[in-house]
C-alpha cells in the first residue's frame, strides 16, 4: 500500500498526518502527529449485528503510559480500565462524529486511538479528536465530514490578554480558559469549556478565533483525502418504508397530537406508551401461525413501524414547538420551569442543598477536608492533585426505572465533570481556603438537564459549608428546534429530556453575573454559525441571571464560618531549613505533636505547614507547638515553655520539642531566691524570655525580666489612673 503524507504549521508547530503505513488491515488508520505528541487512530467498519435498530459507534481512548516513558503505577503493571480523563476524551471524540452519519445507517462502526508518544507538553486530546475524523474521512464509511478539534486558551501579557491555539500544559496553568472546539466546514458541532467567569463577548471571540483554526486543520484532512480516500459506500439503510410509515401516520396521527400537548410528564408517557402499543399490535402485530419466512417479514414490519412511530413523535413534536408556539409542558420559549431550593437539609454533612427545577431534582452534599483528601491524578503529564472534585450520581429510580446498579457510566463521569469545571471557575484560592472540597450530586429526579442542576445545587452547598465562593454560580440549558424543511428556527431554555431527545440541540452554559465558567454543547443538527451561537449566549445568560436571583433569595452569600462539623484548619509557614527538626527522627516529634493534640499535620517542601483538628483548642495547642518548634530563637522572645530539669544553679525549661533554654536561679524571680524548687518544680509551665544565645546554640532564659516588666507595666496604669480621674 501506498504511503501518504501531509503537513501544516498551526499554532507555530507542526501538525502532521500520515496513513499507509501502519495498520494495512484496518478500514483506514493513520499516525497524527503534533510537536513531540503521537496519536495512532483506527477506523473498522463491519456488517451490521442482526436485531440492532440502532447505530453502534464505538469510540476507544487509551493512554499508554510508554508514551511518555512511564511504568504503569500498582503491582499489575500493565494499563486497565480507562481512567477518568480518557473516559470524558471518549466523549469528546464521539458528540461530534456520531451525528455526521445518515439516518438508518447501522453498520459497526469502530474506532481507536492511542497514545503512541506524548511529549509532555501537547496534549493528546485534541488531536485524538482530529486523527479519529481523518481516520473516519479515509474509510468508505458514509461519514459526512471531516470535523477537526482544537484547544483555546487565554493567557494575559503585557499586551493584554492573549488568545493561544492548542496552548501547551505549561501554558495552560496560567490560563484562565479552557475551550475544546470541534467544527467542520459548515460551522461548529461541539463545544466545551472552563473558564474563569469570562465575560460573554470574550468566549464568542474565543470560539471564532478557534474555528479560524480548525478550518486549516479541515484544508489539511481533505488534502489527505484527495490522495488516499476510499469512495463512500452507504449501503443499505434501515429506515421504516413508505408504505409503514404512511400506515403509522394515518391510524395515530390526530391521537399522538393530541398526547403530546398533555402536561404531565408521567400522563403523557402513559398515554404515547398506549398509542405505541395500539399501532403496533393492531396494524403490525407478528405473524405467529404462519411460515417462518411470514414471521421475519411480519417482525421486520413491526420493528421499522416502532421507527416510524418514534420518527412521527418527533415530527409532532417539533411542530407543535415551532409552528404551534406550544411546548410539551405548555412553557413559553424563554420560561423557566418551577424552582423549589433549600440549603442544609441534612444534619451532620459539612454543607447540604435540595434543588428542584420542574421534574429535576437533585440532592447535593458538600464534605470539607484536608490535604490528605486531595485526589492524586496520575497519566501522562506529571502527577498532580485536585483540591476540588464533583462526583454526579443518576441513580434507575430518577427516571421511574428499574436498571442495573452499577459503577458511573461514561455519561455520569461526564456530567460530573461539566458540574465541576463550571463550579471550578467560583472556588477560592488555596492560599485563601486551603481546604479540599468534595461535592456529591445525587439526581434524584430527572426530566432535563441534570448537570446544571448539579451546578445550582453544588453552588448552594457550597455556601451552606461556608466555602468563600466569588460568585453565585447557576446553569441553564437551551435547545433548538427547525421545522421539516430546516428553514424556521426556534431556541427555548430549560429544556425538558423529551425537548433534549427529540430536539437538535442541547447547549449548557453555567456562569454568574460577571460571566461564563462553563459550556457544554451536544449536537444532532449538521452545525451551529457564530450569529446562531451569539443568540443562544444572550438567551443563557437571561436565564441563568433568573436563577441567580431565586438562589440569593435562600442564602445570598456563603455562611462566615464552615460547619462546626467540618476540621479546623490554619496554615503557617516556616523557614524550610527547619522541616527537618519539625518531622524529628524517623517523624518521632511530628507525630508526637499530633498524638497529643490529635490532629493532622501536613507538611510541603517549601515550609507551608497545614494543621488540622476536629477543635479550636486542639488545634490552638498544636500550631503553638509547631511555631515555636520552627520559631528562630532570638534575644527578646517569649515563650510559653515546660520544666523539665531542675538543678541547684537553675532550671532547664523546654520551649519546643528538642529545644531547651537555661534559666539561671539569680534570673528566676525578681529578688533573692535560696532555692530553685521554691519557684519553680519540674513539669511547671513558665513564661520565660530569651535573653541571649550563644555562638554553640546555647540558650540563656530570664523569667525575672518579664516580672520586672509586668511590674512596671502595672505601675504606670496605675500612676495613669488617677491623673485621668482628676481630669
Amino acid at each position: 500500500m501506498q504511503e501518504f503524507k501531509v503537513e501544516r504549521e498551526i499554532g507555530g508547530r507542526t501538525l502532521t498526518i500520515e496513513t499507509g503505513k501502519v495498520g494495512k488491515l484496518a478500514s483506514s488508520c493513520v499516525l497524527a502527529t503534533y510537536g513531540g505528541t503521537t496519536i495512532l487512530a483506527s477506523c473498522v467498519r463491519a456488517s451490521p449485528r442482526p436485531g440492532l435498530d440502532f447505530f453502534p459507534l464505538q469510540v476507544d481512548y487509551r493512554e499508554k503510559t510508554s508514551a511518555a516513558g512511564k511504568f504503569p503505577g500498582g503491582f499489575r503493571k500493565r494499563e486497565g480500565a480507562p481512567n477518568e480523563k480518557e473516559i470524558l476524551t471518549m466523549r469528546m471524540i464521539d458528540r461530534p462524529i456520531r451525528p455526521l452519519f445518515p439516518d438508518g445507517f447501522i453498520d459497526e462502526v469502530q474506532i481507536q486511538c492511542w497514545v503512541m508518544s506524548h511529549d509532555g507538553e501537547n496534549d493528546s486530546d485534541v488531536l485524538a479528536g482530529t486523527a479519529a475524523s481523518a481516520a473516519l474521512a479515509l474509510s468508505d464509511a458514509p461519514f459526512e465530514g471531516p470535523i477537526a478539534t482544537v484547544r483555546v486558551g487565554r493567557i494575559h501579557t503585557d499586551d493584554g490578554a492573549t488568545f493561544v491555539i492548542n496552548p501547551t500544559v505549561s501554558q495552560m496553568e496560567y490560563s484562565d480558559l479552557d475551550l475544546v472546539l470541534s467544527g467542520h466546514a459548515d460551522g461548529i458541532n461541539m463545544i466545551e469549556v472552563g473558564a474563569a467567569e469570562l465575560p460573554d463577548e470574550d468566549v464568542l471571540a474565543a470560539i471564532e478565533f478557534g474555528y479560524e483554526h480548525v478550518k486549516q486543520e479541515l484544508e489539511l484532512i481533505d488534502e489527505l483525502v484527495k490522495q488516499a480516500g476510499k469512495e463512500k459506500v452507504a449501503g443499505e439503510l434501515s429506515l421504516p418504508s413508505e408504505d409503514v410509515a404512511a400506515k403509522v401516520k394515518e391510524v395515530i396521527y390526530d391521537e399522538l397530537v393530541a398526547a403530546r400537548k398533555i402536561k404531565s410528564k408521567a400522563e403523557r408517557g402513559a398515554k404515547v406508551d398506549e398509542l405505541r402499543t395500539k399501532v403496533l399490535d393492531e396494524h403490525f402485530a407478528e405473524v405467529t401461525d404462519g411460515t417462518h419466512g411470514a414471521w421475519a417479514e411480519s417482525a421486520e414490519r413491526r420493528k421499522h413501524a416502532r421507527e416510524a412511530f418514534r420518527t412521527l413523535e418527533k415530527k409532532i413534536t417539533r411542530k407543535l414547538i415551532v409552528d404551534e408556539n406550544t411546548r410539551a409542558d405548555g412553557r413559553a420559549y424563554e420560561e423557566i420551569r418551577p424552582l423549589e431550593m433549600q440549603v442544609g437539609i441534612f444534619q451532620r454533612t459539612h454543607g447540604s442543598a435540595f434543588f428542584q427545577r420542574g421534574e429535576t431534582q437533585s440532592l447535593v452534599s458538600c464534605t470539607l477536608g484536608t490535604g490528605r483528601d486531595e485526589q492524586i491524578v496520575d497519566g501522562l503529564i506529571p502527577e498532580y492533585s485536585k483540591k476540588f472534585y464533583l462526583h454526579y450520581n443518576f441513580p434507575p429510580f430518577c427516571t421511574g426505572e428499574a436498571g442495573r446498579i452499577m459503577g458511573p457510566g461514561r455519561r455520569e463521569i461526564g456530567h460530573g465533570a461539566l458540574a465541576e469545571r463550571s463550579l471550578l471557575g467560583v472556588l477560592p484560592g488555596a492560599e485563601e481556603f486551603p481546604y479540599t472540597v468534595r461535592i456529591v450530586s445525587d439526581i434524584t429526579e430527572s426530566n432535563g438537564s441534570s448537570s446544571m442542576a448539579s451546578v445550582c445545587g453544588g453552588c448552594l452547598a457550597l455556601m451552606d459549608a461556608g466555602v468563600p465562593i466569588t460568585n453565585t454560580c447557576a446553569g441553564i440549558s437551551v435547545g433548538r428546534f427547525t421545522d421539516e424543511n430546516g428553514e424556521n428556527e426556534v431556541f427555548v431554555t430549560d429544556i425538558l429530556g423529551e425537548e433534549d431527545f427529540f430536539g437538535d440541540m442541547d447547549f449548557k452554559v453555567s456562569g454568574t453575573r460577571e460571566g461564563i465558567t462553563g459550556i457544554q454543547l451536544d449536537l444532532k443538527a449538521r452545525g451551529l454559525v457564530q450569529e446562531q451561537i451569539v443568540r443562544i449566549f444572550a438567551q443563557a445568560k437571561k436565564g441563568r441571571l433568573e436563577i441567580i436571583e431565586q438562589m440569593e433569595q435562600v442564602i445570598p452569600e456563603p455562611r462566615e464560618s464552615v460547619s462546626n462539623l467540618a476540621p479546623r484548619m490554619e496554615k503557617l509557614q516556616i523557614n524550610p531549613e527547619k522541616i527537618g527538626k519539625l518531622i524529628g527522627p524517623g517523624g518521632k516529634t511530628i507525630r508526637a505533636i499530633q498524638e497529643k493534640w490529635a490532629v493532622n499535620i501536613d507538611v510541603e517542601d517549601d515550609g507551608t505547614v497545614f494543621v488540622s483538628a476536629t477543635n479550636g483548642e486542639a488545634l490552638e495547642g498544636a500550631v503553638g507547638e509547631v511555631e515555636a518548634l520552627a520559631a528562630e530563637i532570638k534575644p527578646g522572645t517569649i515563650f510559653n515553655g515546660k520544666v523539665v530539669s531542675v538543678k541547684d544553679f537553675g532550671a532547664f525549661v523546654e520551649l519546643a520539642p528538642g529545644t531547651d533554654g537555661m534559666c539561671h536561679i539569680s534570673e528566676l524571680a525578681d529578688g533573692y531566691v535560696k532555692n530553685v524548687t521554691d519557684v519553680v518544680k519540674v513539669g511547671d509551665s513558665v513564661r520565660v524570655k530569651v535573653i541571649s544565645v550563644d555562638d554553640q546554640g546555647r540558650i540563656k532564659l530570664s523569667r525575672k525580666a518579664l516580672l520586672i516588666e509586668e511590674a512596671q507595666s502595672e505601675e504606670a496604669e496605675a500612676q495613669e489612673e488617677p491623673a485621668e480621674a482628676s481630669a
